[in-house]
């Protein structure tokens, strides 16, 4: 998720960087959030001033009742009543543009790195560099998913009927191949001075929307009480 300082502070750059995505009214997405932190700040501020008034008149009200001007102080009383409504009021306000805010902030996509190059799919992405040699098949050579199904190594239709689509089944030789690649590449990067870490298998909605898989992912995963 975008940062609030990186689009006030940079407001242009993220605009630019959410054109370039295609992203549907990117100026408008951008000043909404802009315009949903001028309300919060600006109600910030008027809360801070009423908070300063009503210790004002708070710390009046007993020099006045020392000095039997009861009158007076009924009057100062009034005057932290009606600014305590006013406070909350103005909490109300900053807590609905604080979240509309966050949700504005949330439909909001990372910007792209300036390299990349700017286009609408694959036709126009842009080859940086080739290496090795392209084999070349014959006619009757089969698609990965073909041979995987062939040497009974995955079982999609199985894994679909156990959890849903997009978690296959690993059988025999590559259940084995899997595990062993978790493991080298893990011994590869300890090598390389990494620290292994083995995290929770589920997260919360907080560490899910810090990731950027929420809102926006929330379709394709499964909740858990």
């Amino acid at each position: 998720m975008l940062t609030l300082k990186l689009i006030s502070e940079e407001t242009e750059r993220v605009v630019k960087g959410l054109e370039k995505k295609h992203f549907p009214n990117a100026r408008e997405a951008v000043e909404k959030v802009l315009e949903y932190d001028k309300i919060r700040r600006e109600a910030q501020q008027k809360l801070d001033n009423n908070k300063q008034q009503a210790n004002q008149f708070a710390k009046q009200i007993g020099a006045l009742m020392k000095e039997g001007k009861k009158e007076e102080a009924e009057s100062a009383k009034a005057q932290v009543a009606m600014l305590k409504a006013d406070a909350k009021a103005l909490e109300e306000i900053m807590e609905k543009a604080q979240n509309d805010m966050t949700n504005q902030l949330l439909e909001i996509p990372n910007i792209p790195c300036e390299q990349v190059p700017e286009g609408k799919d694959a036709a126009d992405n842009v080859v940086v560099k080739e290496g090795g040699e392209k084999p070349n098949l014959g006619e009757d050579a089969l698609c990965h998913w073909d041979l995987l199904k062939k040497y009974n190594l995955v079982d999609f239709d199985l894994g679909v009927k156990i959890t849903g689509a997009g978690f296959p089944v690993y059988i025999g030789k590559m259940a084995r191949f899997q595990r062993a690649l978790e493991a080298f590449f893990l011994d590869e990067a300890r090598k390389s001075g990494y620290l292994e870490i083995q995290p929770p298998y589920v997260v919360n909605e907080d560490s899910g929307r810090g990731t950027g898989q929420l809102p926006d992912k929330e379709g394709q995963m499964y909740h858990a009480n």
